[in-house]
């Protein structure tokens, strides 16, 4: 039985990842919504990874998300690596290159250098995929930051702490207009500069397929990582964590270290997300980071199922393709409802609706019921053989 429960399960995770594969055929139209839904999925399972799973009620995802893409799009402004020192910019060498960091007060100075540069020198800008990596960095730096300093409190510290970190955050991206474009918004060279080219078939920078097998890759590699850390100790010993604290550390669990590895590593995740999701939509703004983003990724979590990292994943999905279809009106006779207004509304209904009545989402039972077919009918076998072998004993 278990072995058929593991290759059920395989299959699973097969069909399921065929039927994303073919997905741009499917829908050609609605790409662009395609990958935003991948985007929300990562976001929505580290989500139920750190919240589900460890208890910790974190409002700072968004946050984490919006360091990871404005760090990508801030060093993709600024930072170019040059062959020679041009002794007119701010410079750090690095082997035999030099790391350029233009000031904002006089963003031409390295048109100033070429002057005096030798012939032959080389201005290169870094490409997304590094700009990508340095955003996860400085997501896993902050991520450890605030996990040492407020982690070791109770959880609501941890919710009120992260709320406020995550406004002061947008409020100092929008202040700072010369270095963020403030509400204006930055804006990113798109993921694929130059065009790549695909199974024989050349694709152009705003082409659609590229970035969203990028995306669902990025899905798919998070995805399976927080799998394999819920299944080691380390997931056994969140889970704990999450029951009761003192009694884990009664067992002898590091409390604070798994809750601040557990916090870093999704800040990591979810800045890995905001750094391609920005190379993407190419202009991001202030706004990715306010709380009525982080309230639907919660929504989407809880909806899906908090304690299921792939209900919280397909939850994100089908609730971002619905809230986009929602955006059409809907006539009935004379009366028309405009579905931008009120979608929502909808959404927020079907949160209500789902925490009164489904604790643990709508996706959560599903996959249980299909994953875990004939457990139940395993274990009272198992019982009832146990019991005619031992009669005296009784059940």
């Amino acid at each position: 039985m278990r072995g058929n429960m593991r290759l059920l399960k395989t299959l699973t995770w097969v069909v399921g990842t065929g039927f994303l594969l073919i997905l741009p055929w499917l829908i050609p139209t609605r790409m662009h919504v395609a990958v935003i839904a991948l985007y929300y999925a990562i976001l929505a399972s580290s989500w139920a990874l750190l919240a589900g799973y460890g208890g910790q009620f974190s409002f700072a995802h968004m946050a984490f998300a919006g360091l990871g893409a404005y760090t990508a799009g801030l060093i993709g402004k600024f930072v170019r690596l040059t062959s020679a020192p041009t002794q007119t910019c701010f410079e750090v060498p690095l082997g035999g290159w030099w790391m350029v960091i233009q000031d904002t007060a006089s963003p031409t100075c390295l048109e100033q250098a070429k002057a005096t540069m030798p012939v032959g020198s080389l201005i290169v800008k870094l490409p997304p995929w590094a700009d990508i990596v340095a955003g996860i960095l400085i997501g896993g730096l902050f991520g450890l930051l605030i996990g040492a300093l407020v982690l070791r409190l109770r959880r609501t510290y941890l919710a009120l702490f992260t709320i406020a970190f995550a406004e002061i955050l947008r409020t100092v991206v929008n202040a700072e207009r010369d270095i963020t474009g403030g509400p204006g918004g930055l804006k990113l060279d798109p993921l694929f500069p130059n065009g790549v080219t695909l199974l024989g078939h050349e694709f152009g920078p705003a082409d659609k397929l590229p970035p969203y097998l990028l995306m669902l890759a990025l899905f798919l590699a998070s995805l399976g990582l927080m799998y394999w850390l819920a299944g080691s100790r380390f997931g056994l010993f969140i889970r704990s964590i999450r029951e009761d604290e003192e009694a884990a550390a009664s067992l002898g669990v590091n409390v604070v270290r798994y809750k601040i590895l557990l916090f870093t590593v999704t800040a990591m995740i979810a800045a890995a997300a905001g750094g391609v999701y920005a190379h993407f939509v190419r202009v991001i703004a202030p706004n990715m980071m306010v709380i009525k983003e982080m309230s639907v990724v919660i929504a989407m979590a809880v909806i899906g199922g908090m304690e299921s990292l792939l209900g919280a994943a397909i939850g994100a999905i089908l609730i971002e393709f619905a809230l986009e279809q929602l955006r059409n009106d809907i006539t009935v006779g004379s009366f028309t409802l405009n579905m931008a207004d009120w979608r929502l509304v909808v959404f927020g209904a079907l949160l209500m609706i789902t925490l009164r009545f489904w604790g643990n989402g709508l996706i959560y039972p599903i996959i249980q019921r299909i994953t875990r077919r004939g457990v139940a009918e395993e274990t009272v076998a198992k019982r009832l053989q146990a019991a005619s072998a031992n009669p005296e004993e009784g059940p």
